[in-house]
């Protein structure tokens, strides 16, 4: 359903495009279900494979993608020791709100999903369809075993399988070795991952192409099953992400800033708010880089090893807001699919989707294409990753500005030494 090109205008964004061919989907399943009879099935027959289709060949990029980007940026990383503790500090930090921000989601979002009814019958058979085209996910293994699975014992099974979050140790562990053998001997498997990297995120640029026909095709049978209240299921969907991510924004990251970077809650706001303005409007942590570079040593008095090493680092790797917003995606596809989540599988998402953030490909809805495997770990069809894509527009808005505010909080931590002699700014 890609959109004809103006001959003397520009082509629509694909933002827009997927978000037409979502509603396009949605009014012609309501035209289906209104009018019944054998057209139904006919379109049916036609829609469900073709949406099978684009999930697949997203299925078949983002595995090897995420093994080849941590696998890369772990082996490339620079050596803390050439850094200072800037390196080590850092990725604690980075952890510890990544953590804390999939947590947040985990814990708020599904009893706020639970408030949007969405009818047993539609989700019945969006469950159904969707086991139609994908095996059944396996039951949740007891804690003991989950722990001891974290570790694979074959890595191309486990990729097989899709279990993502043993691939990821894999990965990181791969890349660790990798860092620390003969760099003659380090550099040619490193190119090599650089090259699986490369390719991948231009194949998926190639499939995200079609994705507003990939995500009408999904679009029609959620409308022919789920009927109106798929319409007010996605603006939940969409409130919940918004107020979850601008609340973790407000409650962790601004005092985060604020008490381990020895400042003021008003000071931070008024330095970050240019880059946070620029990210908002945007859709990108890359274009606010100079402005959060300039604010953190104009405004925030931050030190060079902040200003040239951290902020570049930070904005390719770090995303605070993504591990909120992308841990509300995974539970809300589960709402719509009438997927139960248990403890463990909430702790599976949360963890995964925490260490998967480092991995986001700088693409358009790269964030929401890495949620595939997360979705299949935790036993919750993939079928929903098109409706997420089709109205990833403003949730991708708050979440972008949280990842920059995440940035400039751990910065302001990062950079507090300084701090004691700045004196008032």
């Amino acid at each position: 359903m890609s959109l004809p090109t103006n001959a003397r205008g520009p082509r629509l964004p694909l933002a827009a495009q997927v978000l037409i061919g979502l509603i396009a989907g949605f009014a012609l399943g309501m035209l289906l279900v209104a009018s019944g009879g054998g057209a139904t099935r006919i379109a049916l027959a036609i829609a469900e494979p073709a949406g099978a289709l684009f999930v697949s060949a997203i299925r078949m990029t983002v595995m090897p993608l995420v093994v080849a980007s941590l696998v890369v940026a772990v082996a490339t990383a620079p050596d803390p020791r050439t850094v200072g503790t800037v390196g080590v500090r850092a990725l604690v930090l980075f952890l510890a709100v990544l953590f804390a921000g999939a947590a947040f989601a985990a814990l708020l979002a599904p009893p706020l999903f639970a408030l949007v009814p969405i009818d047993p019958a539609a989700t019945a058979a969006l469950r159904a369809s969707a086991a139609s085209v994908a095996p059944a996910a396996a039951a949740m293994p007891s804690a003991g075993q989950w722990i001891v699975d974290l570790v694979p014992a074959n890595p191309f099974k486990a990729a097989s399988d899709g279990a993502i979050l043993p691939l990821i140790v894999f990965a990181l562990a791969a890349g660790i070795a990798l860092a620390r053998i003969a760099p003659e001997r380090g550099a040619v498997v490193i190119r090599f991952f650089e090259g699986v990297n490369d390719a991948m995120i231009l194949l998926v640029r190639w499939i995200l192409a079609l994705a507003p026909l990939g995500v009408f095709a999904l679009a029609i049978p959620l409308a022919v099953r789920v009927g109106g209240s798929a319409a007010g299921a996605l603006v939940s969907y969409v409130v919940v992400a918004v107020v979850l991510t601008v609340a973790f924004t407000a409650l962790v990251l601004y005092p985060l800033a604020a008490i381990g970077g020895r400042t003021s809650l008003a000071r931070f706001a008024r330095a970050a708010l240019p880059a946070q303005a620029v990210a908002f409007g945007s859709r990108s942590s890359l274009a606010a880089l100079p402005l959060m570079i300039e604010t953190a040593r104009d405004r925030m008095l931050l030190p060079a090893a902040i200003t040239g090493f951290f902020l570049p680092l930070s904005t390719a790797t770090f995303r605070a807001g993504s591990a909120v917003a992308q841990t509300v995606s995974v539970i809300f596809v589960a709402h719509l699919f009438g997927v139960a989540l248990g403890p463990l599988q909430l702790a599976t998402i949360a963890v995964t989707i925490a260490l998967t953030t480092f991995s986001i490909p700088a693409i358009p809805g790269g964030s929401i294409l890495v949620l595939v495997p997360v979705l299949s770990a935790a036993g919750v069809p993939v079928e929903g990753i098109g409706v997420l894509l089709g109205v990833d527009t403003i949730p991708d808005m708050f979440r972008t500005t949280g990842n920059v505010t995440g940035d400039l909080a751990v910065a302001a931590v990062l950079g507090r030494p300084r701090r004691g002699d700045a004196g008032e700014r």
